[in-house]
């Protein structure tokens, strides 16, 4: 049975009580639930009218739920039980969570770090399926990851294509070509759906399904959700979050998520892609800031901050300030949050599923890769740190401080600071405890993204949406490259140009970016480490 509870108070509470009587005299809740494609206005009714098949998900993944199983059940008799997922964006974080929650094992493969694939490739490949997730099905993320186990399976013997699963819409480059490869299985998720809601599709049940969760009971959890979310009343909780998240006026853009012991393993990351990537574009938008209980964020009291908390169902937890308490099981806070962030994209008379600031890295990417620009020179290097960035933003700085100093200078009264970490993030995962040491320092929030994931992500906000940010980009020579099989680059090149055409788009927006570059990353992580801990104590960019 679906449980979810919601409670405000302050700016949250006052956005409720101001926006849901509009959203139920507009009747909302039954036209989001008919699939209406014209509560957006006019420039969104064309994308949405192929986008909003995610409120009937048992339509087209109940089906599919017994071939999920049948296929597990299959492979783990020829002894393959480890499932390696390949995915961007939600093709990735939802199954993350799934299995997570369901205290279940999925290696989730979402970067091109040469030392995360490898880390990937060398374990227990003789036990190991690989899914292939991409709704275009011509993401260079995953195409890369394929070629990889595919050449990796050959190699040691393993017929390749009897442990390779192909997730994509159906009619994708990759659907064909999958097919015609003779692959295990091929299977085709709704395509009326978009990536970032696609978590009860193909795209969140198969790999979920495979590694042992109870994709049966996520179903069920989230159809139950969506008879509580039609109600057409002011007591309907995907009107109060939808209206929380942004209908605050002034707008608090900077949505500060934090898991107080919700039992939702990750969830905030997924909600993070979500909203983001959602909401972000036309120079408005929210931004999710993940933090830690305790974080800086939380009690900065600052006017364009939102905090809203994720407790346990049985919580008797209360928001304080301007903050909202959600709770729910996991199936049904999906489609939650999924209603919500819609409700929230009408407030902003915004399209809320289109991402058209996302392309622009893809192809700088693509461009940085056909030129291979010589590298550029380092303003200065300290330590076996590089530092890159425009003399005007870098003035006179000789030190790693100094460069943290005069990026956190360009923060303004309404600005945050996002690090974006193109490393692995399981062997360099003690670099994101650098975040909440620069919100102290910074007095602002501050977001962590690992890249190339967070492209997918936080990525449409930092460029669609209001120029308030200054970014921290890391990068770092791996302990070895990794060639990318049938392509004349390696996964080092690859990563490397989408690092830099990341800064780029963004500097040609006139976003502030500074560039460290780790050449040897165990000391060069321990090397900013000590920089943020100096730029603490001398008071941030004051």
């Amino acid at each position: 049975m679906t449980t979810l509870s919601f409670e405000a108070a302050g700016a949250a509470l006052a956005a409720v009580e101001k926006n849901v009587p509009a959203l139920v005299r507009d009747d909302v809740p039954a036209r989001l639930l008919a699939q209406d494609p014209t509560l957006w206005g006019p420039d969104a009714e064309a994308e949405a009218s192929i986008r909003l098949g995610w409120l009937n998900p048992s339509a087209q993944s109940r089906p599919l739920v017994g071939q999920i199983l049948g296929l597990r059940e299959e492979l783990a008799a020829e002894g393959v039980t480890r499932v390696v997922l390949a995915g961007m964006g939600g093709s990735s974080l939802a199954p993350e969570v799934i299995t997570r929650t369901a205290g279940v094992d999925l290696t989730v493969l979402d970067s091109t770090d040469p030392d995360a694939v490898r880390a990937a490739l060398q374990n227990r490949l003789e036990e190991t399926v690989i899914v292939v997730s991409s709704k275009s099905g011509s993401t260079v993320e995953t195409d890369s990851q394929r070629r990889t186990f595919e050449q990796a399976f050959t190699d040691a013997g393993i017929d390749a294509k009897s442990r390779i699963v192909v997730v994509t819409d159906p009619g994708s480059p990759l659907d064909g070509a999958a097919r015609d490869a003779g692959y295990r299985a091929v299977f085709n998720a709704d395509p009326n759906v978009g990536g970032r809601y696609s978590a009860l599709t193909a795209f969140g049940l198969v790999p979920s399904g495979l590694a042992g969760a109870d994709i049966g009971a996520l179903l069920d959890d989230a159809e139950d959700a969506l008879e509580i979310l039609s109600d057409n009343d002011g007591d309907n909780i995907g009107l109060q979050l939808g209206a929380a998240l942004g209908g605050t006026d002034p707008l608090r853009n900077k949505v500060v998520i934090v898991d107080e012991g919700s039992g939702l393993a990750g969830f905030p990351d997924w909600a993070e892609q979500l909203i983001a990537e959602s909401t972000g574009k036309l120079g408005t938008g929210l931004l999710p800031v993940v933090v830690e209980p305790g974080a800086p964020e939380i009690t900065s009291g600052a006017a364009d901050v939102l905090t809203v908390r994720l407790v346990a169902v049985d919580s008797d937890a209360a928001p304080e300030g301007d903050q909202a308490v959600v709770a729910g099981t996991l199936g049904g806070s999906m489609m939650l949050w999924e209603v919500a962030t819609a409700v929230a994209g009408r407030l902003l008379a915004i399209n809320p599923f289109d991402q058209p600031d996302v392309e622009a890295a893809k192809v700088a990417a693509r461009g940085m890769l056909d030129a291979r620009p010589e590298p550029t020179e380092p303003a200065f290097t300290d330590g076996s740190v590089e530092v890159r960035g425009p003399a005007a933003l870098l003035g006179g700085a000789e030190t790693l401080t100094e460069a943290l100093k005069a990026l956190t200078a360009q923060l303004g009264s309404d600005g945050y600071l996002s690090i974006h970490a193109y490393l692995d993030r399981f062997g360099q995962a003690e670099l994101a405890g650098i975040r909440p040491e620069l919100a102290a320092a910074t007095g602002r929030p501050v977001t962590f993204g690992w890249g190339p994931r967070f492209l997918h992500s936080t990525g449409q906000f930092h460029k669609g949406g209001p120029a308030q940010g200054v970014y921290l980009q890391i990068t770092g020579a791996p302990q070895e490259d990794q060639h990318v099989p049938g392509r004349p680059f390696t996964f080092g090149e690859l990563i490397s140009a989408q690092a830099a055409g990341d800064a780029s788009v963004l500097a040609d927006q006139g976003r502030p970016v500074l560039r460290l570059n780790l050449l040897n990353r165990e000391q060069g992580v321990r090397e900013v480490e000590d920089a943020v801990r100096s730029l603490g104590a001398e008071g941030g960019s004051n």
